[in-house]
């Protein structure tokens, strides 16, 4: 795909997003499904997924959604706190999957305003939907599953950017193809003792005069990708130690303030 294609990463706008993929109808539907079997076949007929049995990518979207409701089932999230959850979920997961460039920046703090959106009552901008509790539970849950597997939702989801370069010099002559001289056929099927005799050998080819530039050129070439390729791994080793020294504090910071919470229950 050319570069006009890719699509640059982008914030975006949270909003309220209650009943927006589940309605109440859906959720009633979801809460009567009592068996794994019954709730994935619901799920993949309400989100149009039904071809998960043969397209992978459906298939990793419904268990993505599968999971997101078994985690609302044993919290004991209601009908509206399901339906908020896996609308983030699944808001989260657009989001990512938009552009094939990284973007987990741009998604892990769309994540947090969605939270937040449904967790702070500020009508009509944000309703308090989650308490502080119930928010520990689903940033832990959200960094643990999908922002760890981030990369592994990009391959699947997002088609391979790969880099293709052509140079064009100016002022250097193109090769010409010569054309050969037609052979006259002749009626003999051998050569005359004076044809063999005065015949000469064939003159090697004179060497180009602009060979020895473009093999300085393809070296001087081969020098600068080597380095361009060392260059792009070193920042996608540090943009990722910079993402998982991020995680490390996420984890830490709601782990250390839960307990927290805990010893003064005690």
């Amino acid at each position: 795909m050319g570069p006009e294609c890719l699509e640059q990463p982008r914030p975006h706008k949270a909003k309220i997003c209650m009943w927006k993929y589940l309605d109440v109808h859906s959720m009633d539907l979801i809460n009567e499904a009592q068996t794994t079997d019954d709730l994935k076949s619901l799920l993949a007929e309400l989100l149009n997924l039904q071809d998960f049995c043969s397209n992978p990518r459906s298939a990793i979207l419904l268990d993505l959604y599968f999971y997101t409701i078994q985690f609302s089932r044993e919290q004991g999230f209601n009908r509206e706190q399901t339906s908020a959850f896996f609308s983030i979920v699944k808001d989260v997961h657009e989001a990512c999957v938009e552009t094939p460039l990284p973007n987990v920046e741009e998604c892990y703090s769309y994540f947090s305003e969605l939270v937040f959106c449904h967790s702070i009552r500020r009508p009509p901008f944000s309703i308090d939907l989650f308490n502080q509790d119930q928010l520990v539970l689903i940033t832990d849950y959200m960094i643990n599953t999908y922002f760890r597997h981030y990369k592994l939702y990009k391959y699947a989801f997002t088609p391979q950017v790969r880099l293709d370069i052509s140079f064009t010099y100016i002022g250097m002559p193109e090769p010409e193809a010569k054309d050969e001289e037609p052979v006259a056929e002749s009626a003999e099927t051998g050569l005359s003792p004076l044809t063999e005799e005065t015949e000469e050998p064939p003159v090697a080819p004179e060497e180009s005069p602009t060979a020895a530039l473009r093999e300085y050129i393809s070296d001087q070439l081969t020098q600068e990708l080597a380095q361009l390729r060392l260059s792009v791994e070193q920042r996608l080793k540090a943009t990722e130690e910079q993402f998982n020294a991020k995680l490390v504090q996420l984890e830490k910071g709601p782990g250390s303030s839960k307990g927290g919470s805990k010893g003064k229950k005690k």
